[in-house]
């Protein structure tokens, strides 16, 4: 492609802007909502997608000791756990912990204990992190078999209905996110359709003429990316006021909840949502076209 065609190309895609100033505004804007929308179903489903992350972090396995262990055994079998493989973090509660805990759980309940006296009905035990909650499952066999154990425990039933919680979340975010890309597909090639329609004289004449597909079509593709692009920045903008409020109000109300932070989040929703406009815009320009190509 020489210099003489591109500058060609890019002056035809100013001059079309401009002379379909009315239409291209309605593109833009058309691609903005788009896009709008599309940018914050993607922040929901890579927040639906932390939270599930989150939870799964919160999946732990705790080992109840015999009350005949003995301090060094105690000792020998939080490194053993440590050792194994998958383990992330093993915290040893000891029997005056588990007291202390169950008081403070409680809370103004707690005279009631006085009943036990000095007694103290609370195992000495260990609570184990891994690295992927499905490996809890292995483990558990594994561990309940070890020497001065009584039992393993991981909540098999909650785990599995979280599993397939997060499962669901997941699965159900990434169709969302495909069905709204060709939403927004659908209705860009349609809008920008109307631009091409407007102008099917000039396209059909220039085929008359001998200029071929590709030439007729780069100064369609330009101005499809340019609007595309256009309506990606209003979107990507919007989109950066909106999270940001909406996060702060979120930390207000809800200090606990795992939100994804603004940076680096909103930079990547941005190059996707920009990414995604140029692409659509030009993917839209070439469909639409193709329809007056064949003369």
């Amino acid at each position: 492609m020489s210099l003489s065609s591109k500058e060609y190309f890019i002056r035809e895609t100013g001059k079309s802007i401009k002379r379909n100033g009315v239409m291209s505004a309605a593109s833009v804007s058309t691609v903005a909502v788009s896009l709008l929308v599309l940018g914050m179903f993607l922040l929901l489903f890579l927040n639906t997608d932390n939270l599930a992350k989150y939870l799964e972090g919160q999946v732990e396995m705790t080992v109840y000791m015999e009350d005949t262990a003995t301090q060094s055994e105690l000792e020998a079998m939080g490194k053993k756990l440590q050792g194994m493989e998958g383990v992330v973090k093993v915290t040893e509660v000891s029997k005056d912990q588990a007291m202390a805990r169950f008081k403070k759980r409680l809370g103004d309940q707690a005279g009631l204990l006085k009943a036990l006296g000095k007694d103290n009905p609370f195992p000495a035990s260990f609570e184990i992190q891994v690295d992927q909650p499905s490996r809890i499952r292995d483990l558990v066999p594994v561990v309940s078999k070890m020497p001065k154990v009584e039992t393993a425990r991981f909540g098999q039933e909650v785990v599995e209905h979280l599993f397939a919680l997060t499962k669901i979340l997941r699965i159900g975010g990434a169709i969302l996110i495909i069905f709204l890309c060709l939403a927004t597909l659908f209705i860009i090639a349609n809008t920008i359709r109307l631009t091409v329609f407007a102008r099917r004289k000039e396209v059909v004449i220039m085929k008359y003429v001998g200029a071929t597909d590709w030439f007729i079509r780069w100064p369609f593709l330009l101005e499809g990316m340019t609007l595309g692009f256009g309506g990606a920045l209003i979107a990507s903008a919007l989109v950066d006021i909106v999270y940001t409020s909406l996060m702060s109000r979120i930390y207000l109300t809800l200090a606990f909840f795992p939100i994804l932070p603004a940076w680096p989040t909103l930079l990547y929703a941005d190059l996707f949502i920009l990414a995604c406009g140029t692409f659509i815009g030009a993917l839209g320009s070439y469909l639409s076209l193709k329809k007056f190509l064949r003369v």
